[in-house]
């Protein structure tokens, strides 16, 4: 064995591939190589283990899990805690998938590689804050609005069987009325068509109104979140409780990880694109990547400034008056709001001051 193959910086990387029940970790010395992989349970004894495992090596620089946000999450903070560096590794490239194949112990190896190749730098979110629970509230509130409209597309489908009399008692009801009519209907014995369909419309009706009031319910719950959170977004022109709401999750509890205005409008896929070659350098196009709900709630704030902004509406005459479509207009507009929101981000409510 040569001297080489035995001489160890010990200084280490290590790579952690995710799963729902094991994660599987690899240590790659700076000099090295891979030194050793190992297999843990996803629960505190299995982190305690990878962690004294993994301290066994060296000095380790940073930990690169895949996954910081969905299986790698509890790793990600029990990481944190006690004072270690994580980065998002990401998936591995898939050329080289196809080249060397796929394993676990693969994936926890590439994910170190690409952490110290300086390829993987992204700072995951720390999730354990207001954002966090705004972010789980969105999520059962949007689901219970989805349910919602598909109860009042159900509802209205159906009615189209119903008698002549039904219809005529609910044409050109609200939402409302009509689940509120359908609800009180009373049951009849279940012997023809007509009695089964009576019965399915006040099933629909009355699981609309439950989905109408939980979705309510949580609403206030995120609105007072948000305000708790971050008051100054709402406070501009166009921005409302979900779009403040999105702009938060996708910023995350911990701000200071987006480092520029370039950055937080890359992540929102707002950023060009540039597609020069030979002799077509300075060339752009749409970035069709990044966050694409975050996209939109910026796309919504931009057509609400548009039409009811004063100042916005006198840019887009201006604008419109030296030759630029509606399309670039609203590309510039989108590049000038996520630059004032980056900035609104990034300050503590409770005490004025930006996070750096």
């Amino acid at each position: 064995m040569s001297t080489l193959e035995t001489v160890h910086s010990g200084h280490v990387v290590i790579g952690v591939d995710t799963h729902k029940h094991i994660h599987v970790a690899a240590v790659l010395d700076t000099i090295g190589g891979i030194l050793a992989t190992l297999t843990v349970p996803t629960d505190s004894g299995g982190f305690k283990q990878l962690l004294s495992w993994a301290d066994s090596f060296g000095k380790i620089l940073a930990f690169g899990i895949e996954g910081t946000g969905s299986y790698g999450a509890t790793l990600t903070s029990f990481l944190r805690r006690h004072g270690h560096k994580v980065v998002e590794a990401g998936r591995p490239d898939r050329r080289q998938r196809r080249m060397d194949g796929k394993s676990d112990t693969l994936d926890a190896e590439n994910a170190a590689r690409s952490v110290l190749a300086g390829f993987a730098t992204v700072i995951p979110k720390t999730a354990d804050s207001g954002v966090e629970m705004i972010r789980q509230l969105k999520i059962a509130h949007d689901s219970a609005v989805t349910d919602r409209s598909a109860a009042m597309i159900s509802m209205k489908a159906m009615l189209v069987h119903a008698d002549d009399t039904l219809r005529r008692e609910t044409n050109r009801m609200t939402p409302i009325k009509l689940a509120r009519h359908l609800a009180a209907l009373r049951p009849r014995n279940l012997e023809t068509p007509s009695d089964s369909l009576r019965h399915s419309l006040r099933s629909l009706a009355r699981r609309w109104q439950h989905l109408d009031s939980e979705a309510k319910e949580l609403r206030e719950s995120i609105e007072a979140l948000v305000l708790r959170t971050a008051p100054q977004l709402l406070e501009q022109f166009g921005i409302g409780v979900d779009t403040a709401a999105e702009i938060l999750i996708v910023a995350g509890d911990n701000p200071e990880r987006i480092h520029s205005e370039a950055a937080f409008a890359k992540l929102a896929g707002i950023s060009p694109v540039p597609t020069g070659s030979g002799m077509t350098s300075g060339r752009h196009r749409i970035n069709h990547g990044g966050h694409r709900h975050l996209n939109a709630a910026i796309y919504r704030t931009v057509i609400v400034r548009m039409r009811f902004h004063e100042p916005t509406i006198a840019y887009v005459a201006r604008r419109t008056a030296e030759g630029k479509t509606k399309r670039d207009i609203i590309r510039c507009l989108k590049r000038y709001v996520i630059r004032e929101v980056y900035h609104l981000i990034k300050v503590n409510p409770r005490t004025g001051e930006i996070a750096s």
